[in-house]
């Protein structure tokens, strides 16, 4: 086996439309998105007898609270982590990197734990910005039969919102638009407390992807006003429900919920088989985390949940520890 850099678009693009488990957090353009947010990446392909085997991005975070190396949604087989983990080594003594944070999408199941751990990973105290278990649909089937499969509920607030003549849905490619979003987005953080992703962080995103047609902003309007939107990404044949946001002054409508369902009806027309929501908690067992009323309401669509391994860490030097104490303590700070 052996690791190199892949230059060629497509043979990266190639190889992951052929991968059963991935999102975008490893597409070509999820590297050109984070070179435009000033962060240095590496394409790695891992090789065995000559042939393509596997492909990780990987990306230097030089953040205040350390430099590390991240890679979000490995999807690689198992058996090729400890070569990946000697290259990362490489990199990230080069880079003077603390620390290696890897999110996997691989099974949550005890082998997968022990092959982590056997090579000196342990459990990250963040998730990486990137989820740790989903929510997904297949949408090959008619759209009949998907709103036949609903939760009652969501069907019946579906339908309700289509009937509306006050409730209009809009969708658009242009960059401008983005301003809209944004301002849902600060008046969501405000009301529920977090910080939201910068205009830049979200600009930058949607100008990357849809140059290629892969990203599409869709807006609920109530008489004219913008009451809901949502970010959602195209690509490798699946649809992702990556960013959202509504005001509550017109949440009796249920606007989010015709929002959602025109987003998989648009993903289906694009030729997509999977709609991923884009994050999962368990609401029984984790009823009071954040997470939780989303995830009902993701729910309500149809379709089942995968859980993954947690995010995991590869210490470096010593600074890791700095690291891992600040991020435990703005865990908890969260409520996460």
């Amino acid at each position: 086996m052996e690791i190199r850099e892949i230059k060629d678009r497509n043979i990266w693009e190639d190889f992951l439309l052929k991968c059963e488990e991935k999102t975008f957090l490893q597409s070509w353009n999820w590297g050109e998105f984070q070179m435009i947010q000033g962060n240095k990446i590496w394409r790695l392909g891992i090789y065995e007898n000559g042939q393509l085997a596997g492909v990780v991005l990987t990306v230097k975070i030089a953040a205040r609270r350390g430099t590390f190396l991240l890679i979000q949604h490995l999807n690689i087989k198992n058996r090729f982590l400890e070569i990946l983990l000697g290259k990362l080594k490489e990199i990230g003594k080069e880079e003077e990197a603390s620390f290696i944070r890897i999110a996997p999408i691989w099974e949550s199941n005890e082998e997968n734990k022990r092959i982590f751990k056997d090579l000196g990973f342990r459990k990250s105290p963040m998730h990486a910005n990137a989820y740790e278990a989903t929510w997904k649909l297949d949408i090959t089937p008619s759209e009949e039969e998907l709103l036949k499969n609903m939760r009652k509920t969501t069907r019946y607030l579906v339908r309700q919102a289509m009937k509306n003549q006050d409730i209009a849905i809009e969708k658009s490619e242009k960059l401008s638009d983005v301003e809209i979003y944004q301002k849902l987005n600060k008046d969501v953080a405000e009301r529920q407390r977090f910080a939201p992703f910068s205009f830049e962080y979200i600009k930058n995103e949607f100008e990357v992807f849809s140059k290629d047609n892969e990203a599409l902003l869709i807006f609920g309007k109530y008489k004219g006003e913008t009451a809901a939107a949502a970010l959602i990404i195209f690509w490798s044949g699946i649809g992702f429900y990556h960013q959202a946001a509504s005001i509550s002054k017109y949440a009796k409508f249920s606007i989010p919920y015709l929002i959602l369902w025109e987003a998989i009806k648009e993903a289906k027309k694009r030729g997509c088989q999977l709609f991923d929501f884009w994050g999962y908690v368990d609401p029984q067992k984790e009823p009071k985390h954040p997470w939780a009323g989303p995830t009902l309401f993701k729910m309500g669509f149809g379709g089942r949940h995968y859980e993954y391994l947690k995010t995991q860490d590869f210490p470096l030097s010593k600074k890791y520890w700095l690291t891992f104490i600040f991020e435990k303590l703005r865990k908890t700070k969260r409520g996460l």
